[in-house]
């Protein structure tokens, strides 16, 4: 009788989990969903939650309203969304993978190399060739070059060490940050501001066109980081007992490294560097709900989204001048990577 109450204790605590788990994930979907229409009354022409239902389902008339909520804050909002969600979701694949609590795009350096991308397809006049494509497709193509770099140069003989990893990263972003500072100074004046632009991250310009651009290579990267994590998890614990249980490591980073440059490409492409959202909504949603990347993955979603959101609606609306989401960020995430490095630095070093 023990042996069948305990067993039954297991499944009890195994139901009560996944309700648990379901719980959290649709209550972030719903606190986006939620955070999403709050934000739409945000801005310098006022509008209630009442009035925005009523714009937005043809109960109420008005022009002025109508064009601020579908041309300009529903597109800026998604966007925001978009990028919140890629670059959480890249920032804790990464972690997972490289079994390194400071990894994210913007300490390796992708965003640093797709910024430089976009700053030379500006400088140099590629879009009257490509088009629309061109900056997306430079930043794209950068993001291959610096994960594979930032790889190349990390990986020994020995392994992927994580502190070597980390070097690494801030060695090619600090070297494409230096290549973006240069073309700025060589560049035309008009090219100049948009390069500045790029490189402090703002969903000013955001519109329609910016997130039909992006929305296909994020949705891709988030599905495939989605569809990873139950090796994520194996290899978590070790890349030895990941190669035994069956897990393909080094298949496993390509298509990370793939999935993190389509998600970092779509999001640079539209929104230039916003940096260090991939390395704060991983630690505080792993600290909420634990390591269980079924889980966190979604969650993570949803709450890059949510943070994104937020962090926007503040750079715009809380000081006297509109702020560039980028540099709110990085105030940010600053404190929160030396808090990282200090509170975790035994994994850092192992």
């Amino acid at each position: 009788m023990d042996e069948i109450k305990c067993l039954d204790d297991v499944k009890e605590y195994q139901r009560h989990k996944c309700r648990r788990n379901a719980f959290m994930i649709s209550g972030s979907a719903v606190g986006l969903v939620a955070v999403f229409f709050v934000m739409l009354t945000v801005g310098n022409y006022d509008l209630s939650v009442g009035e925005v239902f009523g714009i937005l389902f043809g109960s109420i008339s008005d022009d002025t309203g109508e064009y601020v909520l579908k041309d300009v804050r529903i597109p800026r909002l998604l966007c925001a969304i978009l990028v919140g969600a890629a670059l959480s979701t890249s920032g804790l694949s990464m972690q997972s993978l490289f079994k390194n609590p400071m990894a994210s795009p913007s300490v390796l350096g992708i965003s640093s190399g797709a910024a430089f991308g976009a700053a030379l397809a500006m400088a140099f006049g590629a879009g009257s060739v490509l088009g629309s494509f061109a900056i997306p497709g430079m930043a794209f193509l950068f993001c291959f070059i610096t994960m594979g770099a930032v790889y190349m140069i990390a990986r020994t003989k020995y392994g992927l060490a994580s502190v070597t990893l980390l070097l690494a990263g801030i060695a090619m972003g600090a070297f494409f940050s230096g290549l973006v500072s240069l073309m700025q100074y060589i560049v035309r004046d008009d090219v100049l501001a948009s390069i500045v632009y790029w490189t402090m991250g703002s969903f000013n310009n955001c519109g329609w066109t910016s997130f039909r651009l992006a929305v296909i290579p994020i949705i891709a990267g988030i599905l495939i980081f989605l569809f990873s994590t139950r090796e994520l998890n194996i290899v978590s614990a070790g890349e030895d007992q990941a190669s035994n249980m069956g897990v393909n490591v080094k298949r496993l980073r390509i298509v990370i490294i793939v999935a993190t440059s389509l998600a970092v490409g779509g999001s640079v492409a539209i929104s230039g560097v916003i940096g260090f959202v991939g390395l704060i909504v991983p630690h505080i949603f792993r600290m909420i709900v634990g390591p269980n990347h079924a889980v966190l993955m979604p969650i993570c979603v949803f709450g890059g989204g949510i943070f994104m959101v937020v962090m926007d609606t503040v750079a715009k609306s809380a000081f006297d001048i509109i702020l560039p989401v980028g540099v709110l960020t990085s105030l940010i995430g600053a404190p929160f990577f030396i808090y990282i490095m200090r509170a975790r630095k035994k994994e850092l070093w192992g």
